[in-house]
C-alpha cells in the first residue's frame, strides 16, 4: 500500500504531461530532450513498479542480472579505471596541461575554496560516512582468501586499512576527473552542447544528435543507479544514528521519511540556485568534514592511528598495481567482485553526469588546476579522512570488540556509532554526525539533479540557473530516486545498495573509456571542432 501511494505522484504526472491536460506540463514537457528523459524514466518505472508488484521476482531477475555484469565485465571495470590513473598523470605533465578551459580569456566564475568546496561534497557524496568505518571492520572479521590472513589478524587489519585507500582514494577520483575534463574542454573550450554524447564524440564537427541522445540516456540511466544507491547507503546510516542517538527504532516507514526529507531539503535548495543553494551547503558541509576529522583525530588513538595509517600507505602504494588489475588471486575471489568491483562500479555510476557539473563550474581554470582539484586534494582528504576513520575504528575494535559485534548484530549502519560511543563526547558527537549525514547527502542530490535538469533540457541553461521547468524536472528524479533507494534497502538493505551500483556503473565504464579516447586525441593536438 505504501509503495502505490508513493509510485501514484510520478504515474498522475506523467499521465497529464502526455494528454496536455495541464499548462504546467506542457510547458515543462516542451522543453525537455524526449528521448533522453522518457527511455531511462520509463525503464526505471517500470522497474520500480515490477519491485512493488513481484518484489521476489523482480530480485531474481536483478540479480541474475547483476550477476552477469560481473562475472563478464569486471575485468573491464579494473583495467578501465587503472587506464583512467594513468590518463590523468600523462594529461597532468603533457602540454595540454597548462591550456586554459574556456580558452586563455576565460575567467573563473568560482572561487579557489569555493570551488574545492563544491567538487569536495559533489563527489564525495555519503559515501566516506558510511563506508569509513564500516569496511575495514568487514574486511578485519572476513579477510579475502587470498591473502590467507585469518580472521582479527593484524595481518587482516593492514590489509584492511590499505583496500580502504584502494577503494576511496585516487582511483575513484581519477574515475570522475576523466569524464569530468573531457566535458569541460568539449564544452568551454570547443563549443560543444552540454551533452555526455558531445564530451565524448571522437570526430570532428558536432557529435550527431542521436549519438549524444543515446549516449545522456545511458548515463542518465547510470547516475539514477548510483545515486539510489549511495542514497540508500545514507538513508542507512541515518536509520543507525538515529537508534543509537536517540534510540529510535528502524522500520520501512522510518526509511521512507528519511528520503522524504533529503528530497525535500534538496528541492528547497534547488530552489535557491546554482550559485546560492549549493555553495552555501558545500561550504557548512565541507568545514563539518574538517572539522569532525580533526575532532576524532586529536580524542582518538592517534599515536596508533599514524603508526596504521604509515604502514597501510606503504602496502598501498606497493601493492597498487596488482590490487588495481585483479592479479595475485584477486581475480578469482568472491571478495574482489563484493569489494573492489562494487567500489569502482559505484564511482562509475555516478561519473558521467556530474562530470557535467564539476566541468560547468571549472571555466576560467587551467587543465592542471583541473586536476589538482579534482583528484589530487580530494584523493589526499579522502586518504586522511580514511586513516582517522578506517585505523581508528581497527584500532578501537582491536581493543575492545565493539565494532565488530555491532556490525554483526546491528548491521553495517551500527558500526561508526559505536566508535563514537568509545570515544569523548559520544551523543553530541552522533547527533552532529547524524547531521552530517544528512546535509552531505543534501549537497550531493542538489548538484547532481543541477546536471540531470541540464542534460534534460533541450538547451543548457545560461549561467547553469534553470527556471520552473529544470525545477519541475529536479523533482520528478529526486522523487524516482528516493523511491527507488526506498524500495532497495527497505527489502535487501546493503545488498540493494550494491546491486544498484553495479548495475549502473556498466554505462559508466563506457562513458569513461570514450572520454579518455578523447582527452588522448586532445593532447595529441587533434581538433575535435
Amino acid at each position: 500500500m505504501i509503495g502505490r501511494f508513493c509510485i501514484w505522484p510520478l504515474l498522475r504526472a506523467l499521465k497529464c504531461g502526455a494528454a496536455g491536460a495541464k499548462p504546467i506540463f506542457r510547458d515543462t514537457f516542451a522543453q525537455i530532450r524526449p528521448a533522453v528523459f522518457w527511455t531511462p524514466a520509463l525503464v526505471l518505472i517500470l522497474a520500480l513498479g515490477a519491485s512493488l508488484v513481484d518484489f521476489d521476482g523482480f530480485l531474481a531477475a536483478a540479480t541474475a542480472a547483476n550477476g552477469w555484469i560481473l562475472d563478464h565485465f569486471g575485468w573491464l571495470f579494473s583495467v578501465a579505471t587503472f587506464a583512467a590513473v594513468v590518463l590523468i598523470a600523462f594529461l597532468f605533465a603533457s602540454p595540454l596541461g597548462a591550456a586554459r578551459i574556456g580558452g586563455e580569456g576565460a575567467k573563473p566564475i568560482l572561487s579557489s575554496w569555493s570551488w574545492f568546496a563544491i567538487t569536495l561534497c559533489t563527489t564525495i557524496a555519503i559515501g566516506i560516512l558510511f563506508w569509513g568505518t564500516t569496511e575495514p571492520i568487514f574486511h578485519v572479521t572476513a579477510p579475502p582468501a587470498f591473502t590467507g590472513f585469518g580472521p582479527g589478524s593484524d595481518e587482516a587489519r593492514r590489509f584492511a586499512l590499505s583496500a580502504l585507500f584502494l577503494h576511496w582514494t585516487v582511483t575513484p577520483y581519477a574515475l570522475y576527473t576523466v569524464p569530468a575534463l573531457a566535458f569541460a574542454l568539449a564544452f568551454h573550450t570547443l563549443g560543444r552542447q552540454y551533452s555526455v554524447g558531445a564530451a565524448i564524440y571522437p570526430g570532428a564537427g558536432e557529435p550527431p544528435r542521436m549519438f549524444c541522445d543515446a549516449v545522456d540516456a545511458l548515463a542518465l540511466f547510470a547516475l539514477v543507479a548510483g545515486v539510489a544507491a549511495a542514497l540508500g547507503a545514507g538513508v542507512l546510516s541515518l536509520t543507525g544514528g538515529l537508534k543509537a542517538a536517540l534510540g529510535v527504532p528502524d522500520s520501512p516507514a522510518l526509511r521512507l521519511a528519511l528520503v522524504a526529507a533529503i528530497v525535500g531539503a534538496f528541492v528547497a535548495s534547488s530552489a535557491s540556485g546554482l550559485h546560492r543553494g549549493i555553495r552555501f551547503l558545500s561550504d557548512i558541509n565541507a568545514k563539518a568534514f574538517f572539522a569532525l576529522a580533526a575532532f576524532i583525530f586529536l580524542v582518538g588513538p592517534t599515536g596508533e592511528v599514524l603508526a596504521r595509517g604509515a604502514a597501510a600507505l606503504a602496502d598501498y602504494v606497493a601493492g597498487f598495481v596488482p590490487a588495481s588489475l585483479n592479479l595475485d588471486g584477486r581475480a578469482g575471489d568472491p571478495w574482489t567482485q563484493s569489494w573492489t568491483v562494487f567500489s569502482f562500479a559505484q564511482w562509475l555510476a555516478w561519473a558521467p553526469v556530474t562530470a557535467l557539473f564539476l566541468g560547468r563550474i571549472a571555466v576560467g581554470y587551467t587543465v592542471r588546476a583541473f586536476i589538482l582539484v579534482n583528484l589530487v586534494l580530494p584523493a589526499l582528504f579522502g586518504m586522511v579522512w580514511m586513516t582517522i576513520f578506517g585505523a581508528g575504528a581497527i584500532e578501537i575494535d582491536s581493543r575492545t570488540g565493539a565494532l565488530s559485534a555491532a556490525l554483526e548484530t546491528g548491521g553495517p549502519e551500527a558500526v561508526v556509532y559505536a566508535m563514537f560511543a568509545a570515544l569523548p563526547f559520544a551523543p553530541v558527537v552522533q547527533a552532529l554526525f547524524v547531521a552530517l549525514v544528512f546535509i552531505s547527502f543534501v549537497t550531493a542530490m542538489d548538484s547532481t539533479t543541477h546536471s540531470v535538469a541540464e542534460v534534460c533540457l533541450k538547451r543548457a541553461a545560461p549561467g547553469g540557473e534553470h527556471g520552473p521547468a529544470g525545477l519541475r524536472i529536479k523533482i520528478f528524479w529526486g522523487v524516482l530516486i528516493g523511491l527507488i533507494s526506498w524500495t532497495m534497502t527497505a527489502t535487501t538493505g546493503v545488498a540493494g545498495v550494491r546491486m544498484l551500483s553495479n548495475l549502473g556503473g556498466l554505462p559508466g565504464a563506457f562513458v569513461l573509456i570514450g572520454a579518455g579516447v578523447v582527452l588522448v586525441r586532445l593532447s595529441a593536438g587533434a581538433r575535435l571542432r
